[in-house]
């Protein structure tokens, strides 16, 4: 059964080659660059950390790997799995920073996901008013709990 999934794995999925070519003049490879200004709050060699110039809460933070990847499926899952770490530990600070209940991580892949940027980055949202739990406050109202 493995050895089926595996060969329809094979013959199905896209690989980088096959997919749409990365486009270089996206904001987030300026930043990268050092052509577009950014509040970097955390790098490492393989992801950049930044403040998002357009913040849902307090400390709404971006966490991009380094690496030509428009979305998880493109990215290389070794640079993907540091720039994962890096998201942890951006995580844990804007925790502590904002004293924050929770934190929200969001990926998004493609525009129907809600992608704007098509570099591959994470949303890293703490404070008091993530999306989630503004969600469930009006859910509340709602339903009288």
């Amino acid at each position: 059964m493995a050895y089926t999934l595996s060969i329809v794995m094979a013959t199905f999925l896209p690989t980088r080659e096959t997919l749409m070519a990365y486009d270089s003049s996206n904001v987030f490879a300026k930043i990268l660059r050092g052509e577009a200004p950014s509040f970097k709050v955390y790098e490492n060699d393989y992801a950049l950390a930044f403040m998002d110039l357009m913040p849902q809460v307090d400390g709404h933070t971006l966490v991009i790997p380094k690496d030509d990847a428009e979305n998880i499926h493109e990215a290389d899952a070794e640079v993907l799995a540091e720039t994962i770490k890096v998201t942890k530990t951006v995580a844990d600070a804007v925790k502590q920073a904002f004293d924050a209940p929770g934190i929200m991580i969001a990926q998004l892949n493609g525009v129907t996901a809600g992608q704007s940027v098509f570099h591959i980055h994470l949303h890293v949202m703490g404070g008091r008013r993530t999306g989630t739990e503004a969600a469930c406050q009006n859910c509340r109202g709602l339903n009288g709990t």
